[in-house]
């Protein structure tokens, strides 16, 4: 089966998914969500499972029954296998495959044996699949799934499984990014925006993701820490990943949904980088930093979209004291008299990935196009430290409309403390191909040329006519720290060599001109002024 046929499948399999649970009065219910993402899950670590037992033990490779020649082995052997799976790789009994499952679905209470199989995995597996809390509590990985539906449990459980059996994910284990990219997209595209259980993140689009990758990392690195403070579902950090490579990278991330951290928890296990879901941490970045607190202090390589507008009303007052004041350098924003207003929450995951850089870190920080040019306030300060600190990589101002969710002009702000020389500026704004996403909403899409026209110039730090600029930290500084391109772009008057005769056609063209508009004018004042006598006062 092709790449192609099993995308497909995969897709159908997720479809079906969503069917079943539109049949038992589950479609577009809140919960739909966790039902989908933890059967897909389930069925992708019973696959990986089955697909690691056959790389380590050929008779269960070569048996016509697989499953039965598992069981034939003795407790000593089975559990030398377990030894030997690889750690990224769920442990999983016989009894809960979903082979067993499917064979025992007619029994009595099968949505009670289909819950404690999910829970009886999550128990087993606690411990490098859990996410955590802030306060320290483990969010495993499945829960009862059956307790959503209120009638027919049982059937709605059988109907699960039985879509589980159709194909299996043992042949596209060596599949890479991309491919897992397109299915987990796929897989949550109906719980990604506002609609979908008022779930708040806007997802980072693709071109976005991976110019912040490819112009933060160069060449081959090894052994970094990658950390996201607003992660969401991940897409910013699994492009990351996989330009460094997923085994040469640890993942740690924050946020402040819980929904965004199953999201992306799903989203490493898919990627291949189980290793690092213990650092996935839901809760208050900017109030409560878990990994600053527990002494991960600094990263490698910092990768954000962080919320413009969250209300940060409830603990701003929290912040403004002592031990804050340095990861809050420029000062905390205000809270406006109406919540509607800007709230300006990203001034402060700014500051917070700032502190958060190692020695030699490096960021890539999306954030709104005015932050660039401000002449005030906090903003104006984040760009004086990293001016004056020689920490500035450059910034790259993308097209409008770039996320479909918000009209809100984005820039790419790129940081680099080992960056002690001239900075580069791009604006991408006049690239792109607007597209209708719906009634109300249009986005820009970039082309692969348009986003290796980007990606070029700013890691070649390339001056090209009215596209980018590079600048000295002296420049930026005379220019009122200002990082917009186009406030650095050469004004080129173009002359052309005419002669007087030419000139001369040319002026007495002009004066005939300006004679026609002025007697055109007086005609027009005479005009108003005979109906202005005509009007009666009285």
């Amino acid at each position: 089966m092709s790449t192609i046929e099993f995308e497909k499948k995969t897709k159908e399999l997720i479809d079906g998914l969503k069917s079943v649970c539109a049949n038992h009065g589950l479609g577009n219910d809140g919960n739909e969500f966790k039902i989908i993402t933890q059967v897909f899950l389930y069925k992708f670590l019973n696959d990986k499972f089955v697909y690691e037992i056959k790389k380590l033990d050929e008779d269960i490779a070569k048996a016509d029954n697989w499953e039965e020649a598992l069981k034939a082995k003795s407790q000593e052997e089975y559990e030398f296998l377990m030894v030997q799976l690889d750690e990224s790789t769920a442990r999983i009994s016989p009894n809960h495959f979903i082979s067993s499952l499917f064979e025992r679905q007619n029994e009595p209470n099968f949505a009670q044996i289909f819950d404690d199989t999910l829970l009886d995995i999550a128990k087993e597996n606690s411990d490098l699949f859990s996410v955590l809390t802030n306060g320290g509590e483990k969010v495993v990985l499945f829960e009862n799934i059956s307790k959503y539906v209120t009638d027919n449990r049982d059937e709605f459980c059988r109907a699960l499984v039985n879509k589980l059996t159709g194909f299996s994910f043992e042949h596209i284990f060596h599949e890479k990014f991309d491919f897992y990219a397109t299915i987990f997209e796929y897989l949550i595209k109906d719980y990604n925006t506002n609609s979908g259980g008022k779930y708040a993140e806007y997802f980072t689009p693709h071109a976005v993701a991976k110019i912040m990758a490819r112009c933060l990392v160069h060449g081959e690195v090894s052994n970094v820490k990658c950390y996201d403070p607003s992660a969401g579902s991940g897409a910013l950090l699994m492009n990351l990943a996989h330009q460094i490579g997923p085994d040469r990278c640890t993942i740690y991330s924050q946020d402040i949904s819980q929904k965004s951290s199953n999201l992306l928890r799903l989203n490493l296990i898919l990627n291949d980088l189980v290793h690092s879901i213990p650092n996935i941490v839901q809760g208050n970045t900017i109030s409560n930093p878990y990994h600053l607190s527990r002494g991960t202090t600094t990263f490698d390589y910092i990768v954000s979209n962080p919320p413009f507008k969250l209300d940060f009303s409830d603990y701003r007052d929290d912040l403004d004291v002592d031990a804050n004041n340095e990861r809050f350098f420029a000062g905390i924003p205000n809270v406006p008299k109406k919540k509607k207003e800007s709230m300006a929450i990203y001034l402060l995951f700014i500051q917070h990935i700032m502190h958060s850089l190692s020695a030699t870190g490096k960021a890539a920080i999306v954030v709104p196009t005015g932050f660039i040019t401000a002449q005030s306030g906090i903003d104006k300060k984040i760009r004086e430290k990293l001016v004056k600190e020689k920490m500035l990589a450059g910034v790259v101002s993308m097209p409008s409309n770039i996320f479909a969710t918000t009209g809100t002009n984005v820039s790419i702000l790129f940081i680099d403390k080992e960056n002690k020389e001239d900075v580069v500026l791009v604006d991408a704004s006049g690239l792109g191909t607007k597209v209708k996403v719906d009634d109300k909403n249009q986005k820009t899409v970039l082309s692969p040329e348009e986003e290796d026209r980007i990606i070029e110039t700013f890691n070649k730090k390339e001056a090209v006519d009215d596209f980018s600029v590079v600048v000295s930290y002296e420049e930026i500084e005379a220019k009122n720290y200002s990082l917009s391109a186009g406030q650095y772009f050469e004004i080129k008057i173009e002359y052309v060599d005419i002669t007087k005769g030419e000139f001369n056609s040319a002026i007495s063209l002009y004066q005939k001109r300006l004679n026609s508009m002025f007697d055109e004018s007086r005609a027009l004042e005479k005009s108003i002024s005979g109906n202005l006598k005509s009007l009666n006062y009285e």
